[in-house]
């Protein structure tokens, strides 16, 4: 994988990619989720880069595209366009978790000729229906009950609950290692702010798969999931063995699903 960056007033945004020899390889674009780096994606970059150019980014805000200002989904969205303009890359499939599922529907949003597909990762869905007022209101308290925890307890936490293997913890804790916990509360207050701001009622006219970790117990996602999927008439996979971060606790099976999924798009 090749890092390079893009840059704009806000900050600069790290990314890395590797090419299919093809020149007409379909592009996928993974997307991490909240605290999270492009680290999640390991596992499926080495698998997919045979068949396509793969690409897989920090957000802003995260792990090497920090310090950031005035985060938003829609400048997330910007600096992703930014990403695939400078690679000249058309068109693109989005495949997104949790928090980066958010950044793909809001891609998917301001640019919709440019996404052939979403594949969902234990994300929740655009739409205002979903979320209760109740719902909304504990959102808003992520910031400050998080910072009633120790750093350490505070940073395993996170990781257990995101996680259902010693892969997954440990490949979260990598990826949480850079935070202080000053940062880390303002990275979850500003990121949820976000999307109780930005949310908003959807429609999308492309392939959408969603993917369930089947031991998921990160707030109501899977509740979220399920009327989602329902609503939509969108296939819900549930991945056996795996938490939040499912394309990491089982990634073999996760994989599997998405590629059947893929090759259905040719």
């Amino acid at each position: 994988m090749l890092e390079k960056t893009i840059t704009s007033p806000r900050g600069t945004v790290h990314y890395w990619i590797a090419r299919h020899r093809d020149p007409q390889a379909i592009c996928l674009v993974f997307t991490h989720g909240l605290t999270a780096n492009h680290l999640m994606f390991d596992h499926q970059v080495s698998y997919f880069r045979k068949h396509y150019t793969v690409i897989s980014w920090d957000l802003p805000l995260h792990g090497a595209s920090r310090p950031y200002v005035d985060f938003s989904f829609h400048h997330a969205a910007a600096d992703l366009d930014a990403i695939l303009h400078q690679e000249n890359i058309p068109t693109t499939v989005l495949i997104g978790q949790s928090l980066g599922g958010y950044a793909c529907q809001q891609y998917a949003l301001d640019f919709p000729e440019k996404v052939l597909a979403f594949v969902g990762v234990d994300t929740s869905p655009f739409g205002l229906s979903y979320y209760s007022p109740t719902d909304r209101f504990w959102v808003r308290q992520v910031e400050w009950m998080s910072r009633c925890y120790p750093h350490d307890k505070l940073v395993t936490a996170i990781a257990k609950g995101a996680t259902h293997s010693k892969r997954g913890f440990d490949n979260m804790m990598t990826m949480l290692a850079p935070y202080g916990k000053a940062e880390l509360c303002r990275i979850m207050g500003i990121a949820y702010a976000s999307f109780l701001r930005e949310n908003r009622d959807t429609a999308f006219y492309f392939p959408v798969l969603l993917t369930l970790g089947e031991y998921d117990k990160t707030g109501k996602v899977p509740q979220y999931n399920w009327a989602w999927a329902a609503k939509t008439g969108y296939p819900l996979k549930i991945i056996p063995a795996a938490g939040h971060n499912a394309n990491v606790d089982n990634p073999v099976v996760f994989n599997a699903m998405v590629g059947d999924f893929l090759d259905g798009l040719t």
